[in-house]
Order: C-alpha cells, then structure tokens, then sequence
C-alpha cells in the first residue's frame, strides 16, 4: 500500500503551514485544494489544485482524488463524511478528528445549528480560531499521520 497523502480543504484553513510542517517531517505528500489563493510550492512534495468556482468544487475535487488510508483536513462536516465513506482518516483544522462513530452526531448538529441560525433563534458566529486549537492540530495530525503510515505497511 502507498503512502498516504495529506488532502487540505484549503479555503479558509487557518492551519495550512502546520500541516505542510509535519507532512514535510513525516514524508508524505501533501496536496491544498482550493478555488485560489494558494501560492504554489517548489517543494514537490506539496501540490496546489486550483478547482473551478463552485460551492463544492473543492470538496468533489479531495472525494474524487483521495484513498483509503489518505488523511483530509476540513472543517466542512459533508465533506468530512464523504471522506470516511471512503476510508480516509479526516481531521478537523482544531484537531478534533471526524470517526465513524462521532460523523452521524456531527452531521446532525449541523443540521440543527443551520435550522436555529435560519429560524433566528442563533447568531451565526463559531468559535474564534485560538493558539491552543493550533497546538491540538499539530499534536493530532502528527499522531494520525504515523497511525496512517503504519496502516500502509
């Protein structure tokens, strides 16, 4: 089995440094989807896809491209399931890992959440991007990134 690759739903990733650190100290190829606004790299390690405008032309982009054992970066919840459908290990840009077991319930208050912002009972706003969820990514893409490299053996 191959190596896996690092897949970044990169608009709006407030990480995308950290993740190329620890795919450059793991070996693996890392790729940053987006509509642009991503530099491209010399580094051929790191790849930059640059997809058509389009709500999901990003995320149909990683679902397309991405394998079993491959690891995907996103904070989108649909895409987050589409990727462990297809056997990726998903992460979110906090570090908080999408799973089989936790995806159902993350979809479901979504869901929710998106009915009580329509129905004016919730502002809109999430949570602020802290130092401490930086520190929690790194920590959990390190990890992943060895547990998915041992599964490729």
């Amino acid at each position: 089995m191959p190596h896996p690759t690092i897949f970044v739903d990169a608009d709006a990733c407030p990480v995308k440094e950290e993740a190329r650190r620890v795919a450059e100290r793991l070996g693996l190829v890392i790729v940053y989807v987006s509509n642009g606004g991503v530099r491209p790299s010399r580094d051929p390690m790191v790849r930059v896809v640059v997809v058509t405008n389009g709500a999901d032309a990003a995320d149909d982009w990683i679902v397309e491209h991405a394998e079993a054992n491959d690891i995907v970066l996103t904070a989108d919840i649909p895409l987050a399931s589409r990727a462990i459908d297809k056997g990726c290990h998903v992460l979110g840009f906090t570090g908080k890992p999408f799973t089989p077991a936790s995806i159902g319930m993350a979809l479901a208050m979504r869901d929710l959440k998106q009915h009580l912002r329509e129905t004016g009972d919730i502002k809109g706003y999430n949570p602020g991007f802290r130092p401490a969820d930086r520190s929690a990514f790194l920590s959990a893409l390190d990890t992943l990134g060895r547990r998915a490299q041992t599964s490729a053996r």
